[in-house]
């Protein structure tokens, strides 16, 4: 896989479909992320058609869709694609009409499963075929035994995501994935399957969802995968072969990001998204370990990776394309050892 990208005009005008991570990126909660809205907006008057993609299987779109419009943002009920839908697909493609599926999740899966032509049921009494697990904010325990149960029953056993948090106002707080993790612990079953990203499904739908009127969908090459997390978002654009965008307004930090291995790593890396509408340098390799990128540089000396400016994102494009490189050379064991910059003020 190549290392970072570089872009001579804007990302913006560079591609022709954004599929935005809501979580971390546009939103914390209820309250938008800095930046974000009016640079969505400055995207979209550059021409940049936008697709929110989220693992949050608990909101309609409609909602979700209310919510950004509160923010300032045009948005269409269209334009915003759930892990709920994608699994309510997922499912029906693997049961026969008309099967029983139990259900633990918000009403949005709930409706999406039914308009599938599927029945939903509550319980493992009920003999259900396919489990289908979210998450919501109200969720019990009982709940997630009936899930169990199931399971151990021999229901084939879905998930909407394994997100193992989710940002909240208040902070990181136990996601999808940390639930599905107690029924795997409690019956010793994996999920056949997950609708949400690192998948690459939710992607390959939203390209399909934003072509209208018999349009094609907009080629791989022209969408930008964005998100906050590099196990989900980033992860999902590597294996559906899109480029991707991490931005630093979420869960990923830049220790993470130097640290990468390569199935993780971005094409591009920002601090918000006012990256969106910026060029991107290309970074370049001036010794076998010292790296640049526009005026920045990153260099080893002894056990640690040093830069010229820790309040530089081009100081950081060029120590993660450093460690990325002594990496791939086979030098990951010492990257754990090794002090790395801080880059606290991005």
């Amino acid at each position: 896989m190549p290392g970072l990208q570089g872009s001579a005009e804007p990302l913006s005008s560079a591609y022709q479909l954004a599929l935005l991570d809501l979580d971390g990126v546009v939103y914390r909660g209820k309250n938008p992320i800095d930046h974000a809205v009016e640079s969505i907006r400055e995207a979209e008057r550059i021409g940049m058609t936008i697709e929110y993609t989220t693992n949050n299987s608990s909101r309609f779109p409609n909602v979700v869709a209310g919510q950004l419009q509160g923010f300032g943002l045009d948005v269409e009920d269209w334009q915003v694609i759930t892990s709920s839908i994608v699994a309510a697909r997922m499912v029906a493609r693997s049961v026969p009409q008309g099967s029983k599926v139990l259900v633990l999740g918000a009403e949005h899966l709930r409706h999406e499963v039914e308009s599938q032509g599927l029945v939903v049921v509550d319980d493992a009494a009920a003999e259900p075929q396919a489990v289908i697990q979210g998450w919501y904010p109200d969720m019990s325990w009982n709940q997630m035994a009936q899930v169990a149960f199931a399971v151990e029953r021999g229901a084939t056993y879905f998930v909407t995501n394994r997100d193992l948090t989710i940002p909240r106002e208040l902070g990181i707080a136990p996601g999808c994935g940390s639930m599905i993790q107690a029924v795997i612990n409690a019956t010793g079953v994996e999920p056949v399957a997950s609708a949400g990203k690192p998948e690459s499904a939710m992607y390959d739908e939203a390209r399909l969802l934003a072509a209208h009127d018999g349009a094609e969908a907009v080629a791989k090459e022209l969408c930008l995968a964005t998100g906050d997390r590099l196990d989900t978002d980033i992860e999902a654009g590597n294996r559906g072969g899109y480029d991707s965008l991490a931005v630093l307004t979420g869960v990923t930090n830049p220790a993470e990001l130097m640290r990468a291995p390569e199935h993780l790593r971005p094409s591009y890396i920002v601090a918000d998204l006012r990256g969106l509408n910026q060029a991107q340098p290309q970074p370049q390799q001036l010794e076998r370990n010292r790296w640049s990128c526009a005026d920045a540089q990153a260099w080893i000396d002894g056990d640690a990776i040093v830069v010229n400016d820790e309040q530089d994102i081009n100081a950081l494009r060029a120590a993660c394309s450093l460690t990325w490189a002594m990496q791939d050379r086979g030098e990951a064991d010492t990257l754990p050892t090794m002090c790395l910059p801080e880059f606290a003020a991005l």
